[in-house]
């Protein structure tokens, strides 16, 4: 027997406690009904319908560095995109080009389209150009080592994007700093989500891409926190590799609603593509747009995501990076590299865009970043 419903009254109390939380807090919790006391994990429900409604808050103001050293002249930086079809690789890859023009620098934009040998050939093309430092764009440095291994011997300054599963320098692979929200924060955020929207009674598919490591690993902690519901059953787990997600992603979504129907309720995605190839699948089985499932993408929250969102199209919430904040935090990163300063440690907090705290916006980046980056680099 669950141990939590020995205490239905504490559960009870609990609850009108968050409740009370909630209706306090703007834009609200994720949608779904309230969990009763009798529910089979009310102290994780709790938990989560708490963290949700701090996650949805939209008031969020710049918090990352307000110092640092001033702009070093002359540099040139490229970007090697993992490919420039997943929407935030390329939120990223724009990000930089934006914030190198404020610094002065130049910078051009390379597609490893997806595949190893692409991704070999673009990191050693990006050697040749002999660049100050090159952006590891959205894959493991692991599969390109002998050309990043090029770049090191060549005095190339190395930063990753989404490279290696944490934020910060690395040694192996040895980068000056990898750029990142928190993975354990952002799918734990988007399992908590799925908690609270569904009162703790869902059933739900995980859609991941283990061809890359960061994607696997927040997979993989998605459904650990899933499982600490015992009312969450994770009906499957869909290794799709991004590259092939238009091709793929149709056939799978209606294998899934052949042998699951009405069971699955809910979705959850190391990448909000995953749903913009799921929709024609669930509009020809007849879904409507606004679930079931309930779809959130842990990652990226580049502008169809949103557009998805706003419009109740087969996507009814993400965890979005922060995409053009990130690509300007890259450049700043570099410049600390340059000037002989470590790298910065700040790492974006998480946040969660529902149709109800969106307000029509096509991104999410906290306010004020780029004037701080422009004072740290130029003063003033």
């Amino acid at each position: 027997m669950d141990p939590n419903r020995k205490r239905p009254a504490a559960a009870a109390a609990l609850w009108a406690a968050v409740c009370a939380l909630v209706a306090g807090c703007g834009g609200g919790p994720a949608q779904g009904p309230a969990p009763s006391p009798g529910a089979r994990c009310p102290a994780e429900l709790a938990r989560a319908q708490a963290a949700v409604a701090r996650a949805e808050r939209t008031d969020a103001r710049w918090n990352g560095p307000v110092t640092g050293p001033a702009a070093v002249s002359g540099k040139t930086l490229v970007y090697v995109a993992q490919t420039m079809t997943n929407p935030g690789v390329a939120g990223v890859a724009e990000g930089v080009r934006e914030a190198a023009a404020a610094i002065g620098w130049q910078v051009r934009v390379i597609d490893g389209e997806g595949t190893p040998a692409g991704l070999q050939a673009a990191v050693s093309q990006a050697v040749t150009l002999a660049p100050s430092g090159i952006v590891i764009g959205g894959f493991d440095p692991r599969l390109t080592a002998r050309q990043t291994a090029d770049a090191r011997a060549a005095g190339i300054k190395l930063i990753g994007w989404h490279a290696v599963g944490s934020p910060g320098p690395g040694a192996d692979p040895a980068l000056f700093t990898n750029i990142t929200t928190n993975v354990e924060e952002v799918a734990g955020i988007s399992a908590d989500w799925v908690i609270a929207r569904s009162g703790g009674s869902a059933g739900a598919v995980v859609f991941t891409d283990d061809s890359i490591p960061f994607a696997r690993n927040k997979a993989e902690l998605i459904r650990r926190r899933l499982a600490g519901c015992a009312g969450v059953a994770l009906l499957a787990s869909e290794n799709i590799p991004i590259p092939d997600a238009g091709q793929r992603t149709p056939q799978e979504v209606s294998s899934l609603l052949s042998r699951f129907g009405e069971r699955w309720t809910d979705s959850v995605a190391v990448n909000d593509l995953y749903f913009a190839d799921a929709a024609p699948a669930l509009r020809a089985a007849g879904r409507p747009g606004g679930g079931p499932p309930f779809n959130i993408g842990a990652g990226d929250g580049d502008p169809s995501a949103f557009q998805r969102i706003n419009s109740r199209g087969y996507q009814a919430a993400t965890v979005p990076e922060p995409l053009s904040q990130q690509g300007w935090q890259a450049v700043d990163e570099f410049n600390r590299a340059f000037a002989g300063r470590p790298a910065s440690g700040y790492v974006a907090p998480v946040h969660v865009v529902t149709a109800r705290n969106a307000g029509g916006a096509a991104s999410w980046d906290p306010e004020g970043y780029r004037e701080a980056y422009r004072r740290i680099w130029h003063g003033g």
